[in-house]
């Protein structure tokens, strides 16, 4: 039994990439005993720890969900979960006889998530696709860069993790809370389209509001206002300035030496190219960990910019433990936290099907059900791992 507020939850997981999985670690890290159903490894094959960090907190069995006895053992976890996700193309999962029917037919209470990029409906479901697909079509990708510049893609943040697995997990929970009142359970559909176009709520407000009507790199949080960007520190690295509010760009000024009284205002939009080239200026004459020093003890609204190597040593970082080592290897910690009931330390990604024979002994199968099913390769071989 695991540790934290979701301790007793039991979510049986489909493998697949980055979002589901990211949605899985989030309910893993937070005490639910995840079951991840991954493919089985050829003889010979060599078992090593996977560097998949998506992939903590779980146990791992190998099955062949091709083939109808894998199917079966996939329904008998059902029986006994709570959750089951999956990541496939819509349709998938009911050809290999382990769809919302099948799997709430076993066991009415069950929470069926399915994570895709397009939904489970609809002219582009059946249709391939990534992050930087689902959030263009969602109007979350072409607002950000640089003016006069092509959108930039901010990674797979917006559409894998922040509107795909991040909004997959809340969903899951908020079908468990309604199943204690109704006693029923349900299918998620959770689309990184729509979980993308969700994130960008906000910006359709300014929008509505006449707040964000210049073109790309020209608004308040795109860059274009110069008391919201990045500035690149004498050494060459960068500074983030933040300074939106009055009181907080009052101190921004004054911490970079310069004079309020020379300066243009800056709530005329005309005015923005000779601010920033008077912010630059004044940034460039310093190194970057000088600036922050200088910031930090004032609301200035001013921060190094770290890579992500420099951000798991950073004191106020390590202060809170944002990142702990698994097995000598630095990663996100598990959040949020919680005084009562904390998340324990996260435990390293199990090797693919490392725990065959526990899960199969706790559906009730003998030695010789586990072998037959090795031998015929629907599982990993039960001495493994």
């Amino acid at each position: 039994m695991g540790h934290g507020p979701l301790a007793g939850l039991r979510v049986v997981e489909l493998a697949g990439l980055a979002p589901a999985p990211f949605g899985c670690m989030v309910l893993a890290d937070l005490g639910a005993q995840v079951t991840r159903v991954d493919r089985v490894s050829q003889p010979g094959d060599p078992l090593a720890d996977p560097t998949d960090f998506l992939a903590r907190n779980r146990r791992s069995i190998g099955v062949d969900i091709k083939r109808p006895e894998g199917a079966e053992l996939v329904l008998r976890l059902v029986e006994r979960a709570d959750v089951l996700v999956e990541g496939f193309r819509p349709g998938v999962t009911e050809r290999l006889g382990i769809g919302p029917a099948q799997c709430l037919a076993r066991n009415p209470t069950l929470i069926y998530g399915r994570m895709t990029g397009w939904g489970q409906d609809g002219p582009l479901a059946d249709r391939a696709g990534h992050d930087i697909n689902y959030i263009a079509l969602a109007g979350a990708l072409e607002p950000i860069g640089r003016a006069g510049a092509p959108p930039t893609p901010p990674l797979n943040l917006v559409g894998d993790f922040g509107g795909g697995g991040l909004l997959l997990a809340m969903g899951l929970l908020a079908a468990l809370y309604e199943r204690d009142r109704s006693g029923r359970g349900q299918v998620v559909d959770a689309a990184m389209v729509d979980g993308a176009a969700l994130l960008t709520t906000f910006l359709h407000g300014m929008r509505s509001a006449g707040g964000w009507s210049r073109p790309r790199g020209e608004n308040l949080l795109d860059g274009g206002a110069p008391f919201y960007d990045t500035y690149q520190a004498a050494d060459g690295r960068y500074v983030s300035v933040g300074a939106i509010e009055e009181k907080f760009y009052a101190e921004l000024i004054d911490v970079l030496g310069l004079r309020h009284e020379d300066l243009p205002s800056r709530h005329d939009p005309a005015n923005w190219p000779e601010l920033r080239q008077r912010i630059a200026a004044a940034v460039r004459t310093r190194p970057r960990d000088e600036w922050a020093r200088l910031a930090a003890e004032r609301d200035a609204c001013l921060a190094p910019v770290l890579d992500p190597g420099e951000a798991t040593g950073h004191p106020h970082n390590r202060a809170r433990q944002t990142f702990v080592a698994v097995d000598g290897k630095l990663q996100p910690a598990p959040a949020p936290r919680f005084d009562r009931t904390p998340a324990e330390h996260p435990r390293r990604p199990a090797r693919p099907g490392e725990h065959t024979r526990e899960v199969l002994a706790e559906l009730g199968l003998t030695e010789a059900e586990m072998n037959a099913l090795a031998s015929a390769g629907v599982v990993n071989r039960c001495d493994e791992g």
